[in-house]
């Protein structure tokens, strides 16, 4: 029985709203990566990547992950788009949860971060995505149980996709 589903994908992709539309769903615990991280840390995400640089913030989401795996289910997690470089915790990850891979086409991705202030995409939003999700994206299809398309559909449409998926009886 599933009682824990984490989300992986890009920035973009919708992680923190489809799982908070998830969890409202489900009527199950959210925990969002960036909130998790500044908990472990007490820095925010930027600031961290700042003061320790990618291996720092890299470490902490990984902890994120082990955060994550401990609390008492049933939950619903996003979790850093990097995180699918780190094979220890994407293979604690798949072994500990219902992992949802939320795809986007590179343009939605594009559209959406372009004017947020994200630390990896410079100044060229459309380049920095390019190369991310080139390499990302082979390993959130090798990481998750389920893939749901995202585009042009609304959080709770995609909520409804993983439900249905994940064979998750709901009351409402």
């Amino acid at each position: 029985m599933v009682e824990r589903i984490v989300l992986v994908g890009m920035m973009g992709a919708g992680k923190s709203t489809v799982g908070r539309a998830l969890a409202d769903r489900l009527n199950w615990s959210y925990l969002d990566n960036d909130e998790v991280v500044a908990k472990l840390t007490g820095l925010p995400t930027r600031e961290l990547l700042a003061q320790r640089g990618v291996a720092g913030l890299r470490a902490a989401e990984s902890r994120a992950v082990d955060e994550v795996l401990a609390a008492p289910p049933p939950l619903v997690a996003g979790a850093a788009a990097g995180i699918v470089e780190d094979e220890a915790a994407c293979a604690r990850l798949r072994a500990g949860a219902y992992v949802v891979y939320l795809r986007a086409r590179l343009e939605t991705l594009v559209e959406r971060v372009t004017g947020t202030d994200r630390p990896w995409l410079g100044d060229d939003p459309a380049g920095a995505l390019r190369r991310l999700y080139a390499g990302r994206e082979p390993r959130y299809q090798q990481l998750a149980h389920l893939v749901v398309d995202v585009d042009d559909r609304s959080a709770d449409d995609v909520a409804t996709a993983i439900i249905n998926a994940a064979g998750i009886g709901v009351g409402r």
